[in-house]
This record gives C-alpha cells, sequence and structure tokens, in this order.
C-alpha cells in the first residue's frame, strides 16, 4: 500500500504570511517541533507536523497548552478592549471595533484576527493615545461668558 503524499502548502503559506525566513529558520522549527529527531519535512510526524502549523499560525508556544493560550488570549483581548472602550468605541457593538482595529495606524485588521503577540503590541499604541489630550467636541466646551453677572441683593435678603 502505498503513502499518501503530504502536501506541505500550509507551512509555506503560514510561514510567508508571518515573514519568516525559511532560509535561516526552517530547520531550526522542524528540529524543535521534533525534539532534535530530524530537520526534514518528509520525516516529520503528522502530529508534529500539525502542532507546528498550529504554533505558528496562532502564535502559541510549543509547550504551551490550549487552555493556557486561550486564557492568555482572553487576557490580552480584554486588555485591548478595555482600552479601546476608554477611548470612546462602543465595545457592545463588534462592528464599531472592528472599524476601529481596521483603521491602518491601529492595527490594519479586523478584532478577531488579531493574535496575541499583535494584541501585545496594540496596548502599548492605545495607552499612548489615551495619554494624548484630545480636543473636545463643541457641544462639550463651556463657553465663558464675555458679559460681567451682577447679583443684586437687599440688606435683609443676605444670603446664609
Amino acid at each position: 500500500m502505498r503513502a499518501k503524499k503530504r502536501n506541505y502548502s500550509r507551512f509555506y503559506a503560514i510561514a510567508k504570511a508571518k515573514g519568516i525566513d525559511l532560509e535561516l529558520y526552517k530547520d531550526d522549527l522542524i528540529s524543535e517541533f521534533t525534539h532534535g529527531r530530524t530537520t526534514s519535512l518528509k520525516e516529520m510526524k503528522e502530529a508534529e507536523y500539525d502542532e507546528m502549523c498550529d504554533c505558528l499560525q496562532n502564535d502559541r508556544r510549543q509547550s504551551e497548552l490550549s487552555e493556557a493560550y486561550l486564557t492568555r488570549r482572553r487576557k490580552a483581548r480584554s486588555a485591548v478592549l478595555n482600552r479601546i472602550q476608554r477611548l470612546g468605541v462602543d465595545t457592545t457593538d463588534f462592528s464599531k471595533v472592528n472599524s476601529f482595529c481596521l483603521d491602518k495606524r491601529i492595527a490594519g485588521k479586523p478584532f478577531g484576527m488579531l493574535t496575541v503577540d499583535e494584541l501585545d503590541a496594540l496596548i502599548p499604541k492605545l495607552e499612548s493615545m489615551l495619554r494624548k489630550p484630545r480636543p473636545q467636541r463643541a457641544s462639550q466646551v463651556i463657553k465663558p461668558s464675555t458679559m460681567p453677572i451682577y447679583l443684586f441683593y437687599r440688606p435683609n435678603q443676605l444670603p446664609n
């Protein structure tokens, strides 16, 4: 019976999307996920290959359990949403959150597509935006009166 020929396009697509230089890091990545057994994609076990691709795609560490990764991702998302809310974006409406994150100056992609590392990198940017004084809207600006106000009291009606 012939062995099924494997397709490694997932690995190469993830590496290209993440900007990983395969000429430098391919052997090290494979060796790390096979615990030094091999540096060849062909000699990797199916489970090792799937774990490597999952870790690269989700920015999950190799030894990190999926529960720990989900907890780390949840905390990063919560921290970012908290800061976005303090900037005045309605975080209960994810179309508004996504449109905020889609701005190239913020993240350039929808909120749900941000990795944990991208979320962590976004926090200082949002903190900087929070520290920067924002101009008030015309409806919020209280203009001082240019005309003096005089209060007249009768001698028997002085305030206490």
